[in-house]
């Protein structure tokens, strides 16, 4: 999928043509001097449930082969610092 780029500048002069377009479902990288720092997406209001956290929790799990993990211990795991 090929993302819009735009230059800090162009993005606030035509920021109201860059939130139709975003209302419309594009995505686009804002740059500033070339180098991309923000993209611009439509708001997903969709409300985390228990059941897509644990999905998502499960996925990165496999992801980074840490089968012998549970939830549980990834959790702990994060609060250690």
């Amino acid at each position: 999928m090929h993302l819009k780029t735009v230059g800090s500048y162009e993005a606030k002069t035509h920021l109201p043509a860059l939130l139709d377009s975003v209302a419309q479902g594009e995505r686009i990288v804002i740059t500033r001097k070339g180098v991309p720092v923000a993209i611009l997406s439509p708001y997903q209001n969709a409300k985390p449930t228990i059941e897509n956290t644990i999905k998502a929790l499960m996925q990165f799990r496999k992801k980074l082969h840490l089968k012998g993990l549970s939830i549980r211990e990834m959790r702990e795991e994060g609060r250690r610092f």
